[in-house]
């Protein structure tokens, strides 16, 4: 008995450190990074930087300049 519930607990704690995928969704990101350039979104892809996971979102500038829009995915802060 002792052992099941061990198991159990320990399942159920297992589950709850699964990856951060879904706390900023892959819109979310695109719309941040389009507020923060004033840009159009050309591309959402998953990513890591500094060991944490990331959208990578690419962004058509005003300026016609194409940049990078990195967007922590547990925070939502632009890199």
């Amino acid at each position: 008995m002792n052992l099941l519930r061990t198991l159990l607990c320990a399942a159920l704690l297992a589950a709850n450190v699964a990856p951060a995928w879904a706390a900023v969704s892959r819109d979310a990101a695109a719309a941040i990074a389009q507020r923060a350039t004033g840009g159009r979104v050309l591309a959402v892809e998953q990513a890591e930087s500094g060991g944490r996971p990331v959208w990578r979102v690419k962004v058509l500038t005003p300026s016609g300049e194409v940049r990078v829009i990195l967007v922590d995915v547990a925070s939502g802060q632009a890199q």
